[in-house]
């Protein structure tokens, strides 16, 4: 069974930096589309990132474009989204996602509901 494990959340002032990880087992990251979405109270799920297995792209929402990076590690099977310079508007429930490539009949589109695996979400808190 293929699961999903998000880490790595925390309370971090403006400014400040955090990694999130999202340990991957029973995967082969090139059969999958990864994806991270966030979550804040009250609000839907939000796209952050996801990266494209077929070409490699990767797309990023406008509000974290240039701030956050999504990396993957193959040797250890973990998945990255790098956060800098962290804002109180990225405070959310960050969620790791896939969905393998072979279930999608278009390029991803980076939206939740193509997402059929999730982890378990991880707090992220940005203090003013």
């Amino acid at each position: 069974e293929v699961q999903l494990q998000a880490s790595g959340g925390g309370l971090v002032q403006a400014g400040g930096s955090l990694r999130l990880s999202c340990a991957v087992s029973k995967f082969t990251f090139d059969n999958y589309e990864m994806g991270w979405f966030r979550q804040a109270p009250g609000k839907e799920r939000e796209r952050v990132s996801c990266r494209s297995s077929r070409d490699g792209s990767t797309y990023y929402a406008d509000s974290v474009k240039g701030r956050f990076t999504m990396s993957r590690d193959l040797n250890k099977n973990k998945a990255y989204l790098e956060m800098n310079g962290l804002k109180p508007e990225d405070t959310a429930v960050y969620y790791c996602a896939a969905v393998g490539s072979w279930e999608l009949t278009a390029p991803i589109r980076c939206t939740a509901s193509e997402f059929g695996l999730w982890g378990q979400g991880t707090q992220v808190t940005v203090s003013s």
